[in-house]
C-alpha cells in the first residue's frame, strides 16, 4: 500500500506514519529524515540540498523529487510505503505522481488527511519541548519528562524550537493553508482522499486511519 498522510503542522503526521510503519511493516518515508540523512551523508543531492538550507532557501522540488525518487526506489518500498512531508504543494503532488508512474509502474493507493483545529494545534505545538541530545519530544502536559527540563532516556536538556513558540506556529499555519490545503481538493477530486477527525486520544485517532486504509487494527 501506496500511502501518503496530509496534515498541518502538529496534526500527528509522523506520529501515526511511524505507527504503520510498524504495525503493517510499511515503510515511514519522512522528507525531513531523508533531507537530514543526506547531508550527514553528504552524498551529491545531500551537499545540493545543504546549499540551499544553509542560505535559508527552500530546497527546489526538482532536487526533492529526486531525494524521493532514491528512497522510494529502494527494496524495502516494494511493499509499498508512508510518505509524510511530501507533497507539500500541488507542483510536489504532480512531479510525485510522474515519478511513481515512471519508477514505480503505478500510483498512490490512499491518501489520508489529519484535520485538527488551529486552536488545538497551537495548544500542542507550543507544549512541545526536545531533547537537545536524543533529539526526543515531550510535551509539558500531555507527554512531561519525570523531572521537569530534563530527558529521561539521556539526561539531555530539553528545549523550545524556534517553530514551536506561538507567533511562528502562526506563520507556520498560513504556509499550510496557502501552499497545503489546495492538496485536499486535488486528491479528492482524484477520489483518493481520506478525511479523519486527529482529535481524541492517540489509540482513537490511529483507529480512524487504519480503517480509513481499509486495514486490520
Amino acid at each position: 500500500m501506496r500511502v501518503v498522510i496530509l496534515g498541518a503542522p502538529g496534526a500527528g503526521k509522523g506520529t501515526h506514519a511511524k505507527y504503520l510503519e510498524s504495525r503493517y511493516n510499511l515503510p515511514h518515508v519522512s522528507t525531513g529524515d531523508i533531507l537530514r540523512q543526506a547531508v550527514d551523508d553528504q552524498t551529491p543531492l545531500g551537499q545540493m540540498a545543504s546549499a540551499y538550507m544553509s542560505k535559508g532557501e527552500l530546497v527546489p522540488d526538482t532536487l526533492m523529487l529526486d531525494l524521493i525518487r532514491e528512497r522510494l526506489t529502494r527494496p524495502d518500498c516494494r511493499v509499498g510505503f508512508v510518505l509524510d512531508g511530501f507533497p507539500r504543494t500541488i507542483a510536489q503532488a504532480e512531479g510525485l505522481e510522474r515519478l511513481m508512474e515512471k519508477t514505480l509502474g503505478g500510483g498512490l493507493d490512499a491518501v489520508v488527511f489529519i484535520r485538527v483545529p488551529h486552536d488545538v494545534i497551537v495548544q500542542r505545538l507550543a507544549g512541545r519541548r526536545a531533547c537537545k541530545h536524543c533529539g526526543r519530544l515531550y510535551h509539558t502536559a500531555f507527554v512531561p519528562s519525570v523531572n521537569e527540563g530534563i530527558c529521561d532516556s539521556c539526561g539531555g536538556e530539553l528545549y523550545q524550537r524556534d517553530d514551536d513558540r506561538e507567533e511562528m506556529i502562526s506563520a507556520r499555519l498560513e504556509v499550510f493553508e496557502k501552499q497545503t490545503a489546495p492538496l485536499i481538493e486535488y486528491y479528492r477530486h482524484r477520489r483518493l482522499l481520506s478525511e479523519v477527525d486527529g482529535v481524541g486520544g492517540l489509540e482513537e485517532v490511529r483507529d480512524r486511519i487504519v480503517g480509513v486504509l481499509g486495514l486490520r487494527a
